[in-house]
């Protein structure tokens, strides 16, 4: 059986302090001041151990600001010894809700607890934070490059892409520059960097299974050459159109961010008797070599074209995040109705996958013409079909949304993006050119409106 509690007056000095999960105990001169005029108001929380010293549990602060203003003795409530983790979760619960723990302190914290054995859903419940948080505390400091920022006074989800991209100089630099300049971009330009590294991964197996197949591999050719050119350009010398098995080397096409295709083409074709299908070059449609401005604007079109696709998945995981709250976003009601009544393919031409996703709900099963686990969610439960309704809507707004949309926007685009805007989402630059298209107008409707 626990002793009951007992209030001493002992002399801070004597106190023992042990390692605390916040360690700036932010001993500013208005605080020992004030120490040092009144004294320490509310006891300290420690416990005897059984060689007689007594060691701080709740209060390192006001500890060490009476050693620091030179007090004779503090209020000191004594109470049976905790375990470890007990009192590092003390400590923790403490610290956060009185003064605001650095990142760095909290993901220490939940490291010593880690030590101790427990899991981050344990760390969670015993400290009322939320679990996502910690295990990314957990996982940046499980890195050196995510310990390192932490250290430099980064954030836990700042330090934890430090983890995850660490020993890629090239993205580490990246990364410390958007930090550094626009933080509002981070996590766009982490899934760039992402999708970047898994398209460079994809093409590089690609490009190992030709070599193992023994497939010649060649720069896709450009206009009018007169080395090499696709099959479908091309006919044979008895005028008959060459097919794939007249190539003897193939170009590497990427069809989308992380699948590639070859294109059989044929090296030398005027050497081996080939003509044009079309009297020049390898294309019927070719003007000459592509001008600067072309080349730029075709350079243009595939960043944005990926961003785009990167800021799909950035979009996506914010709805996720969001619908994952108990409570539905301010002004989900109108949203719904407004969806609905304008833009009515939206309910109509939803992805059943992509909504359920958004709910968290299971997306197991056969994939047939008919499947549809966001139907199967409801089905199974009554529970908050607000939050299934707001993930009906935003599935309904993605799939109106394409790679390539930021080129032609539409008021659908930008409803949808200016909704989660409203609701904390950051845009990226891409998505920005959507939401910009529509100023013009409103520009055009104020100076109207100013003239009359």
């Amino acid at each position: 059986m626990n002793a009951a509690p007992t209030l001493e007056m002992l002399d801070p000095t004597t106190l023992t302090v042990d390692i605390n999960v916040r360690k700036d105990a932010a001993l500013t001169p208005d605080f020992i001041a004030s120490i040092k005029e009144h004294g320490v108001m509310e006891p300290v929380i420690a416990h005897r151990k059984d060689d007689g010293t007594v060691h701080v549990l709740m209060g390192q602060r006001r500890t060490l600001g009476a050693v620091e203003a030179g007090r004779d003795s503090i209020p000191v409530m004594i109470i049976s010894s905790p375990e470890e983790a007990e009192r590092i979760v003390s400590q923790m619960v403490e610290n956060i809700h009185r003064t605001a723990m650095t990142d760095a302190d909290e993901a220490d914290g939940y490291h010593q607890l880690s030590l101790l054995g427990l899991s981050a859903g344990d760390i969670a419940t015993k400290t009322r934070r939320p679990q996502p948080t910690i295990e990314g505390a957990l996982k940046a400091k499980a890195s050196v490059a995510g310990t390192a920022a932490l250290g430099k006074g980064l954030t836990i989800d700042e330090a934890l892409l430090m983890a995850e991209f660490e020993g890629d100089e090239e993205a580490t630099l990246e990364l410390e520059s958007v930090i550094q300049d626009e933080p509002d971009q981070l996590f766009h330009v982490a899934q760039q960097l992402r999708d970047d590294r898994a398209a460079a991964a994809a093409l590089a197996a690609f490009i190992a299974e030709l070599e193992a197949a023994g497939t010649s591999i060649v720069e896709r050719p450009g206009y009018d050459d007169e080395e090499t050119a696709g099959v479908t350009s091309l006919n044979r010398a008895d005028g008959e159109p060459a097919t794939e098995e007249d190539a003897n080397a193939v170009y590497i096409r990427q069809v989308d961010n992380c699948e590639y295709t070859t294109v059989p083409v044929i090296v030398g074709w005027k050497e081996l008797g080939f003509t044009s299908r079309y009297g020049y070059g390898s294309s019927s449609a070719t003007k000459g070599p592509m001008t600067e401005e072309q080349k730029a604007e075709r350079k243009t079109l595939i960043a944005n074209n990926k961003a785009m696709e990167s800021a799909t998945t950035v979009r996506r995981e914010f709805v996720k995040t969001l619908l994952a709250k108990k409570q539905a976003p301010k002004g989900w009601q109108y949203f719904t109705v407004h969806a609905i009544t304008h833009h009515a393919d939206v309910a109509r031409t939803y992805d059943g996958e992509v909504a359920a996703e958004m709910v968290s709900a299971k997306t197991g099963g056969e994939k047939s013409w008919a499947w549809n686990p966001l139907r199967d969610h409801v089905a199974k439960s009554t529970a908050r079909p607000e939050f299934s309704l707001i993930a009906l809507v935003c599935a309904g707004y993605e799939k109106a949304i394409a790679k390539d949309s930021w080129r032609s926007p539409s008021q659908t685009h930008v409803d949808y993006l200016n909704q989660l805007v409203l609701w904390g989402y950051t845009c990226s630059e891409v998505e920005q050119i959507i939401i910009d298209s529509s100023k013009p107008a409103e520009d055009d409707d104020a100076e109207q409106t100013e003239a009359a």
